[in-house]
């Protein structure tokens, strides 16, 4: 797996185990949510200084960011889309 497939699959994975959608990652980081979009879909590239910011936001070493998976790991499910759906009050 190449450098850029590590980032976007690393990125997504930690990501989505906090359950941070791109946007807060994003706030967070303060970079734009469609550069976070690009960065996991492999069509963006990162500066050090972005993986630094985005490694802080999401409390892990830089280098979580290149670990290679698992053998057979499969990629990241993304997080529900939406909001969850409102509980009726009760009468």
């Amino acid at each position: 797996m190449n450098g850029r497939a590590l980032l976007a699959t690393n990125l997504r994975r930690l990501r989505l185990e906090r359950g941070i959608s791109q946007e807060r990652l994003a706030a967070d980081a303060e970079v734009d949510r469609a550069y976070v979009s690009e960065l996991e879909r492999e069509r963006g590239n990162a500066t050090i200084d972005l993986l630094d910011k985005l490694a802080a936001s999401l409390d892990v070493p830089i280098f979580e960011f290149f670990r290679e998976p698992k053998p057979g790991a499969k990629r990241p499910t993304p997080l529900p889309v939406g909001r969850p759906p409102r509980k009726r009050a009760s009468r």
